[in-house]
């Protein structure tokens, strides 16, 4: 079970929200009621889920649970007795992946923490994608520049250019696209000594 970190300045409200928690079979569950330095706190302890329940949050006092969200790269269950689309909306772009409104009840606890785990999983699965494509088309653009580089310098066509950083990045057991960023770091020195 995941070790979890409930967040509520009301103690009889985190009572309650424990008591659900460990009723789920949750054990390693720590309850802070005190959110002064709340970001220090969330780094000593190290949860891998966070519970938030505001009571009456104001608007500073979401914006600051909003930040936290961004920063803290976790599940965050979020628990608010009013809101508006406004809100709603300011969590789901901070990442917080679940946010009930006027639904603390201590059966209800488990599942929206399973919830908020699985969205969070879903969501993170998502930005590896993105980035591993953000860094494939990157990959791809250096070493497009690199074989236009071969061509123009030696002459050599598009498919003999991708042979030699090919045959290059296999000799020195490096990846394609290394060999692409060095060979255009050392043309972007070389153009840069010619101009001086």
């Amino acid at each position: 079970m995941p070790s979890v970190l409930v967040i509520d300045d009301n103690s009889v409200r985190a009572t309650i929200i424990e008591a659900g928690l460990r009723e789920a079979g949750h054990d390693r569950v720590t309850v802070v009621t005190d959110v002064t330095g709340i970001a220090g706190k969330i780094a000593a302890l190290a949860p891998d889920v966070i519970v938030i329940d505001l009571e009456n949050p104001n608007r500073d006092m979401l914006e600051s649970m909003f930040q936290l969200s961004r920063a803290v790269k976790r599940p965050i269950a979020m628990f608010v007795d009013r809101t508006d689309s406004d809100a709603i909306e300011r969590a789901i772009d901070a990442g917080v992946s679940a946010y009930v409104v006027d639904g603390l009840r201590q059966e209800r606890v488990k599942t929206i923490l399973d919830m908020a785990i699985s969205r969070f999983k879903a969501y993170s699965r998502m930005e590896r994608e993105l980035e591993d494509a953000r860094n494939a088309l990157q990959s791809r653009e250096i070493v497009d520049r690199a074989k236009r580089l071969l061509m123009a310098s030696r002459g050599l066509s598009e498919s003999e250019a991708y042979a030699l950083l090919r045959k290059t990045a296999m000799n020195q057991n490096r990846k394609i696209s290394d060999v692409a960023q060095s060979l255009i770091l050392a043309a972007d020195l070389l153009g840069d000594e010619g101009q001086t």
